[in-house]
């Protein structure tokens, strides 16, 4: 694979960053899309990856500037689609989540669909466009990639962000089928694991927030998985000449009570929430098929691996302090 070019969308973001640095250790010539390249949190980490001087390009370009990925594509084999906000405290959901994922995709497609040179298009997905629908999920439920979260649902429970990604990879399956665009979707769950960028994601948050002095945990049962394990997964879904269409990622569906359980088995002595913030039964767990990834040469790392590696990667970048002891 040495010396293709392709390009990463995005590229300052919590799986993009892995994927930038996975890329280059496999030799690949990365060109990387970020918004401000005069903006240090969001250049200089990716800058500073091994073998970034010979074969990294940093590149301006935004979701929301219409032509703004041409020239990032041009030439390129691949390109992994990788950009797309993720938070929850949204005001303006419109403006903040859903044009930047629709209109985005729709942007980065349309250049790759000019560019001949576009062999595959591997797209950032997520389970949030999979599993929210209104078919009961219990321990028993095995949800695969037949799966669709349902836009009216998403947009009744006013889950914006699970709305902003069934809408884009809506959009991207249909552009693909009308521009002739071989395209391939990575739907993982809450990905978690050691960051290589300098600032907090939405997703490693969620288990800082456990161990810095949450009173309570929430009543929420989430597929989680590795970061490294996703970076490969979308490296796999653009090399393997027969990957196709979507493919799941989820170690394990775990209810926040249980993550409580492992951080106290990790960190005995570290403080954390006891008790749940409702008195509800607890959300159900249910099951992700792992078959199509596992085909694909993906190998799932524990998730009592993936939050010991969060919680020492937060450690290390001091967004995290535990007693001495710990």
């Amino acid at each position: 694979m040495t010396g293709k070019l392709v390009c990463v969308t995005g590229a300052s973001g919590f799986i993009a960053s892995w994927l930038v640095k996975l890329l280059l250790d496999r030799g690949y010539v990365v060109r990387a899309t970020v918004r401000d390249l005069g903006n240090p949190d969001k250049t200089k980490h990716l800058s500073e990856l091994e073998g970034a001087s010979e074969r990294l390009q940093l590149v301006k370009a935004d979701l929301l500037d219409v032509g703004s990925f041409d020239a990032a594509v041009d030439s390129c084999e691949g390109v992994f689609h990788t950009a797309s906000p993720f938070y929850h405290a949204v005001k303006d959901p419109q403006a903040e989540l859903l044009d930047p994922a629709v209109k985005g995709t729709i942007n980065v497609l349309e250049a790759c669909a000019k560019t001949p040179s576009v062999k595959r298009v591997v797209i950032t997905s997520s389970m949030a466009a999979v599993a929210y629908n209104r078919r009961p999920r219990g321990p028993d439920t095995v949800v695969d990639e037949t799966w669709f979260s349902d836009v009216d649902y998403s947009r009744e429970q006013q889950n914006w962000y699970q709305l902003s990604k069934t809408l884009a990879e809506e959009t991207a399956w249909k552009m693909a089928k009308d521009k002739q665009l071989d395209i391939v979707t990575i739907n993982p769950a809450m990905v978690i694991g050691p960051l290589l960028q300098p600032t907090l994601n939405t997703s490693c948050a969620a288990i800082l927030q456990l161990m810095n002095g949450a009173s309570t945990f929430p009543n929420l049962a989430f597929g989680w998985v590795g970061v490294v394990d996703v970076a490969e997964a979308h490296i796999l879904a653009f090399e393997v000449p027969s990957a196709n269409g979507r493919y799941l990622l989820v170690d394990r569906v775990v209810h926040h009570s249980e993550i409580v359980t492992i951080l106290g088995k990790l960190y005995p002595g570290c403080s954390l929430p006891t008790k749940c913030v409702d008195d509800k039964p607890f959300v159900p767990t249910y099951k992700v098929s792992k078959e199509k990834a596992e085909k694909l040469g993906v190998k799932f790392t524990p998730v009592e691996e993936a939050i010991r590696q969060t919680v020492e990667s937060l450690k290390e970048k001091k967004m995290l302090k535990l007693e001495s002891n710990l």
